[in-house]
């Protein structure tokens, strides 16, 4: 679970005074690649992180995880370095590095010294139209995804539920198939296809380089047409075209049973709408309507509801982030206690629900939320390699800055009415899928 804005809220008091809204200058390069540098000088440290608009919702049928199988190749060699060199280099001029995958984006980052950045530039250039694969180079890597998978996914009761969620969820969009892959298809992955993925993707014309820190507009750009312009852009590259989801008519239900299960629970995802280029409100709507349920461990609805007064549930929550190219989800969560079955954690949640849509907003637990969203808010921009993901991550999906800047005031202007709108439409179980992540039910002997 994601910390609470509370927390987020606590911390902005050893945060120093708010700053002012931050600095941002965009170029476009001539092959296409844009730049977008944010001035922060308070420390002599910056962050260069490349995002590429490829994930795994744009990977080829029948090739599911290339994408992030691809953001491990990234640290193999190319003509000027060595296998595994990029992160040892990193790692020499005193910074980190590392690198992420998701259904619209996969990006890559270095935090190093400001003088480092010319350095980082030049290496981050040179892998993305200069990587070299071999044979044993993509065995390798690809043996490692089928471990990682076997790790984080297959060994994990509630990593299996999620990923059957998601697969059940989207009954056409390629959100539904999990980032990392299903195993039968990573394993068939081979150097020719990493190639063609490669060759087609990594490209200027496909990526956003984002620079947040110790750095002027002036010498970014200067340093970026020194490293990124030479490069030739991807004729392969056009405006994503997902399918899209038809109507869903039936609520979906999935059971997963498991003997490793120590603490069941029901889970629910609804499809919801995500952030649009100037068309946000409804997506702040949500991420108010989650904190309002959700968002707190022990003040939301949920918590006072399902925890204290009725006493059914250990943990309860609501999520939700709209941060994508297409519908995302909204989520509700309950853990009940060891006494109460699933079905009955499950009934007392839908009359919380009910509930809610019946009472409306508490006007005093609203303005109490929007007043810990901006302080979170600043608290989230006061820090460097914070903005480049947020502006990033936005960037990568079809916002735009002005989208970002405009964000907060959005929250802070949502009304009662808005968010009331926005669960009525969302709760609607047609476009829902409920799971039960549960122990085997005891085996009966039969009576002799």
């Amino acid at each position: 679970m994601r910390p609470s804005l509370v927390a987020l809220a606590l911390g902005l008091a050893c945060a120093g005074p708010a700053r002012a809204a931050e600095e941002v200058s965009t170029f476009t390069l001539k092959n296409g690649l844009e730049l977008v540098v944010i001035e922060d000088h308070r420390a002599p440290v910056v962050t260069q992180m490349v995002w590429y608009r490829i994930g795994a919702a744009d990977e080829a049928p029948g090739h599911s995880g290339i994408a992030h199988f691809f953001e491990h190749l990234m640290f193999q060699g190319t003509d000027d370095l060595a296998p595994g060199e990029f992160s040892a280099t990193v790692e020499a001029q005193g910074g980190n590095d590392n690198a992420f995958t998701s259904w619209d984006y996969t990006a890559y980052f270095q935090r190093v010294a400001a003088d480092r950045l010319d350095l980082m530039m030049q290496m981050e250039a040179d892998r993305m139209r200069d990587l070299t694969l071999s044979e044993q180079d993509v065995a390798t890597e690809r043996q490692v995804i089928v471990e990682e998978r076997g790790q984080r996914t297959d060994s994990d009761p509630g990593a299996l539920l999620r990923e059957q969620m998601g697969a059940a969820q989207y009954l056409n969009h390629p959100y539904g198939r999990p980032v990392i892959g299903w195993l039968h298809e990573i394993t068939a992955l081979s150097r020719d296809d990493a190639l063609a993925f490669y060759r087609a993707n990594y490209a200027p014309n496909n990526a956003i380089v984002v620079v947040a820190g110790d750095v002027t507009p002036d010498a970014a750009l200067k340093l970026a047409e020194t490293h990124y312009g030479p490069l030739e852009p991807s004729a392969s590259i056009t405006p994503r075209a997902r399918p899209s989801e038809p109507p869903h008519l039936s609520e979906r239900r999935i059971v997963l049973q498991d003997e490793r299960v120590s603490e069941p629970y029901v889970v629910r995802s609804y499809l919801a709408t995500e952030r649009n280029p100037g068309d946000q409100r409804k997506a702040a709507a949500l991420t108010l309507l989650a904190e309002l349920l959700g968002g707190n461990p022990t003040t939301s609805v949920f918590a006072r509801e399902l925890q204290f007064n009725r006493g059914v549930a250990t943990w309860s929550a609501a999520f939700y982030d709209g941060t994508s190219v297409d519908p995302a989800t909204f989520g509700v969560y309950v853990m009940p206690v060891p006494d109460v079955a699933l079905a009955d954690a499950e009934a007392a949640l839908d009359a919380v629900i009910d509930g809610f849509l019946k009472d409306g907003v508490d006007p005093e637990e609203l303005a109490r939320i929007k007043t810990q969203v901006r302080a979170s808010t600043i608290y989230g921009r006061d820090n460097a390699e914070g903005l480049a993901n947020m502006y990033g991550q936005a960037l990568a999906v079809g916002l735009t800055v002005k989208d970002v800047q405009d964000w907060p005031d959005i929250l802070q202007s949502v009304t009662e009415e808005e968010i009331m709108a926005a669960a009525t439409e969302v709760f609607d179980k047609r476009r829902a899928v409920t799971g039960w992540l549960q122990t085997p039910a005891p085996v009966k002997e039969a009576k002799e």
